[in-house]
């Protein structure tokens, strides 16, 4: 047929044809419009220190999918842009490129394009910012990003640094700032605090605080570092790492045994250390250390799982509670020997008692898992298993004096605490996540820092102002609440300017530039009244804290905060009625790894600034991308920068795989062949719209085939709509590409003779015609630029990004046409599969549909079966009926074997069969010619009940409703 050819498509002709278009008739810019409902979306703002690749093409490109769904919902969407220059990490890249780093200008030039004599001017930070902010910005344009560019800017605009001046003197009035000495991830080479943003990777560093338990060895102190200060109780023996040299160091006057990088860290973090020889760790094999919290001498014994870059290299060992400890200890027994050691002394000592994990609860989820080895990957698993379990279910148990019979979450605290003032423990921050890189390459440490300037995310009332904003949004998806509220509670302390990088100086200490993560929490506020700003004409020096309390806060007077700032009064008008309508933010789209910095701040600083009904409304998490089944990687070479995946696969192509492989919190598997697959079904639908919209349609009676092809769409719009309700943009794309094709195909088959017919083709172009005006507008969002050219070529005028989104319409659902069909398809199938177990060939097919009291039956069978009725109280009720009772066994066996059927049906299906009393034999006689078409066989339809029916072998007795009986010959 005409419509089966696949047509040759320049995609990126069309693409670029629409871009222009759209810039041209400036479709996507948003004003207010109080005559419509507004809905304001935003993505995180790129950092353009390189390229967009592929990964970050899925979180836009679902933003925008769902900012387009919107818009032809008939929403004002407004979708901005902006830019983030902020923080170190351009400044350490340029650094990195002056000094001639191979690693870096081969990524420049090999895998992110930039032309080689563009490359000698990135020793200039900025202009490595404004050439990736160009390449960032003309790849969301190639992508089809339906965003209104009148609003950008970057955060080193100064009129955003007012801004962000404007923020922190409010977050300073409610007491939020402080500052102090608190641990931070430090860079030592930039000398600088570090944060997601200003590492290799994007790693938050995360610290944790170790207690260090003074372990001692005449006057030489040990100390163990550990996050379980509890379990000192039930300390077998220390490790140390054999064959290495450790640091003899006077660490605040005390002579500690530490690793030489300890001694380095612990400088950073206020002691006071001086190194004043190494050690062999050999020498100390098999000598004796107290343990300060029993009086008990215990050995040290060699373990190669020593970290010497881990805290303090000293490790204590407790095999009862630690399953590495365990399997170590049941390896050394015999070095244990060799150096004097009484391998009865390395028996577990169980101090902690854990319902269901017996006496010693390492050796249950050790032996429970068949582990031998300290290197089996298991251990890890274990670990966590049983710290999570005896921290929040433990005893401490009669070994643990004075803390028998507290629960460990108390009992952690109050031995730690004591051991403190004892002067046996000390405390030492790490980096539980090590090793963490900055930008500039040196590995980070914590640092303890003077003098800081921190926001206090600790406090306690502005947690909970932040957990009611959380409890009052949608978070996309539910799941996500949990671990959202989990990092609210756990955020502290954030330190929020550093020394050197680009941004903004803290208004009130200018020798601070307030850092990345803190100047990115309230900008959705600012895309508001950028344009404003900007057509205006309005210089920094103007916005003033005034300006700013007025538009966003409505507080104080019109013309005197005009006549003091020198805004005119109709600025300010328009910024204040700009940022009433399109304030709060409708929904916050980002990568998850954003949760635990971004979106988390966002939610603090909206609830320290704005009232209630300015907080936001919504947030939506997605996953990342993986590369055929593999993280990417510039090691792994297997990163794609989004411009040049535009260019090898085309923008729409590009959209379409991104937004189908995966849900929305799971990891998308891209692959080139995914991208061609969807480039191929796209050229197959052009081909098939560009057959329709050359068919010349009529009016005339719709047959049943044709109300269930328009029935079928109906179900599809309403799943396609709700799907996208909840942003599940992967199940709207199947819904839209392949069920709905699938039912289209299905109607071609079965409409082959109509089509070829001049009095019904005109009938079936109709049908088709609405498929397809409803098709492109549902993949509209999806593949924007391949729809605009699909809704021209079927004449429709304006663009589809503006059209209607096509209304689920309920009067068009056709429930007998549905089950015609499902009776048509069945049959189909069933014959099929009798024919594919026969050895020889039949000629005819005899089928006989039920008779009309079985279908009585199975009506009301269907709407018992909907109200969840048994089947032996439904087979009474039925039977209790007179005309049912006298047909006796046969209506009985009848009943059985159709409300069984019935059970396994969907609750929909069940819904459908007891609305409609189906007149099977006229549905498959007049579908005969297709059934014959579609079996290769002679089709002759029977009742059940026809005394004139062929039927030798009395099959007939077998039909149900909606499964005729079969007889070949």
């Amino acid at each position: 047929m005409a419509q089966s050819t696949i047509a040759e498509l320049d995609f990126r002709a069309i693409e670029e044809k629409w871009r222009r278009r759209w810039e041209e008739s400036r479709v996507f810019e948003a004003d207010p419009d109080p005559s419509r409902p507004k809905f304001f979306i935003t993505v995180a703002y790129p950092y353009p220190n390189s390229p967009q690749h592929i990964g970050h093409g899925r979180t836009y490109t679902l933003t925008d999918a769902y900012a387009r769904f919107l818009r032809m919902r008939g929403f004002n969407v407004l979708f901005p842009m902006a830019f983030h220059y902020t923080g170190t990490p351009i400044l350490a890249m340029a650094r990195r490129l002056a000094s001639g780093d191979k690693e870096l200008i081969d990524a420049f030039l090999n895998i992110y394009r930039v032309p080689a004599d563009v490359l000698p001017s990135f020793h200039e930070p900025l202009n490595i910012a404004r050439y990736f902010h160009g390449e960032i910005k003309e790849g969301m344009k190639e992508m089809g990003y339906s965003i209104d560019w009148r609003r950008e800017f970057t955060t080193i605009d100064p009129e955003y640094s007012r801004f962000i001046e404007w923020q922190f003197h409010k977050l300073q009035e409610r007491g939020f700032i402080t500052k102090g000495s608190h641990p931070v991830g430090w860079c030592p080479r930039c000398g600088n605090p570090v944060g997601q943003h200003d590492t290799l990777h994007d790693v938050e560093p995360e610290i944790g605080q170790f207690t260090l338990i003074k372990f001692r060895l005449g006057d030489l102190v040990l100390p163990t570092a550990t996050l379980r200060p509890e379990t000192v109780f039930g300390v077998t023996n220390l490790w140390l790492k054999p064959g290495v040299k450790y640091v003899e160091a006077l660490v605040d006057a005390e002579r500690w045994l530490i690793s030489s990088r300890c001694a380095e860290k612990l400088s950073y973090l206020n002691f006071k250390v001086e190194v004043v020889k190494e050690l062999a760790s050999d020498e100390l094999m098999g000598r004796r250390a107290l343990n300060p919290a029993t009086g008990r001498g215990v050995p040290i014994l060699p373990a190669e799982f020593v970290d010497l870059d881990n805290a303090t290299g000293v490790v204590m060992s407790v095999p009862a509670h630690a399953p590495y400890d365990l399997v170590a200890v049941r390896q050394v027994y015999e070095e244990a020997s060799r150096l004097g050691v009484d391998p009865g002394e390395l028996k577990p000592i169980p101090v902690i008692s854990t319902p269901s994990y017996g006496e010693v609860p390492a050796a249950t989820v050790v032996d429970r898992e068949g582990i031998v080895d300290q290197r089996d990957p298991r251990l890890e698993e274990v670990t966590r298993e049983l710290y999570r379990v005896e921290f929040h279910s433990g005893v401490m148990n009669e070994a643990a004096a004075p803390y028998t019979g507290l629960p460990v979450q108390e009992a952690r605290d109050r031995v730690r605490d004591d051991l403190a003032k004892r002067g046996d423990a000390a405390f030492m921050y790490e980096l539980l996540n090590r090793p963490v890189y900055c930008r500039c390459g040196a590995e980070c440490v914590v640092k303890v820092f003077e003098d800081q300037w921190f926001i206090n995310y600790g406090d306690a009332s502005w947690k909970k102002l932040a957990h009611e904003c959380v409890d009052s949004m949608n978070i996309v998806p539910e799941e996500l609440r949990g671990e959202f509220n989990y990092v609210l509670d756990w955020l502290k302390e954030k330190a929020c300017a550093r020394r050197s990088g680009l941004g903004t100086r803290l208004p009130w200490d200018p020798n601070w530039i307030i850092e990345s993560l803190s100047d990115s929490t309230i900008y959705m506020a600012y895309y508001t009244i950028a344009h404003v700003i900007k057509s205006r004409g309005l210089r920094a020096e103007q916005l003033t804290d005034e300006v700013f309390d007025y538009v966003f806060l409505g507080r104080g007077s019109l013309e005197e905060v005009a006549s003091r700032s020198r805004v005119p009064v109709e600025a300010l008008q328009e910024m204040r009625r700009q940022f009433k309508y399109f304030y709060p933010l409708d929904s916050r789209h980002s990568g998850r790894d954003l949760l635990w910095n971004h979106l988390a701040f966002m939610v603090f600083n909206h609830v320290a600034i704005f009232p209630r009904q300015h907080w936001p409304r919504q947030i939506v998490v997605n996953g990342s991308v993986l590369m055929e089944g593999k993280k990417m990687s510039k090691s792994m070479g297997n990163i794609i920068p989004l411009r040049e995946a535009i260019r090898l696969f085309g923008a729409d192509p590009l959209r379409l795989a991104l937004l189908i492989s995966a849900e929305l919190l799971a990891d998308a598997d891209f692959s080139p062949a995914l991208a061609r697959s969807m480039e191929e079904r796209l050229r197959r639908l052009y081909s098939f719209v560009q057959w329709v919209a050359q068919l010349k349609t009529s009016e005339g009676g719709l047959k049943l085939v044709d109300r269930w092809m328009l029935s079928r769409l109906q179900r599809h719009i309403k799943a396609a709509t709700e799907a996208l309700e909840k942003v599940r943009v992967r199940e709207a794309c199947h819904v839209v590409l392949y069920e709905l094709d699938k039912d289209v195909q299905w109607y071609l088959r079965r409409r082959q003779r109509g089509l070829e017919d001049p009095a019904e083709v005109g009938v079936v172009a109709r049908v088709l015609r609405e498929v397809v005006e409803a098709q492109v507008r549902l993949l509209a969002p999806m593949t924007p630029h391949l729809c605009e050219e699909l809704w021209e070529l079927l004449g429709r005028g304006g663009f589809v990004s503006k059209a209607p989104w096509p209304a689920f319409d309920e009067s068009k659902l056709d429930v007998e046409a549905e089950l015609a069909e499902e009776l048509v398809a069945s049959t189909v199938e069933d014959v099929r599969n009798i024919l594919g177990v026969l050895k020889l060939k039949p000629v005819t097919a005899y089928l006989y549909v039920a008779s009309r009291w079985k279908w009585e039956a199975y009506r009301e069978l269907a709407e018992l079966a909907l109200k969840g009725v048994d089947q032996g109280s439904a087979l009474r009720e039925l039977m209790s009926k007179p005309e049912l009772r006298s047909r006796g066994r046969e209506a009985a066996e009848f009943i059985r074997k159709a409300y069984a059927a019935l059970l396994e049906a969907s609750a929909e299906e069940r819904y459908k069969r007891s609305l409609v009393k189906l007149d099977e034999l006229i549905v498959l006689k007049e579908a005969s010619s297709f059934l014959e078409s579609e079996l290769g066989l002679r089709v002759v339809v029977y009742s059940e009940d026809d005394p004139s029916k062929h039927d030798p072998k009395g099959r007939s007795r077998a039909a149900l409703p909606m499964r005729p009986a079969i007889y070949l010959e």
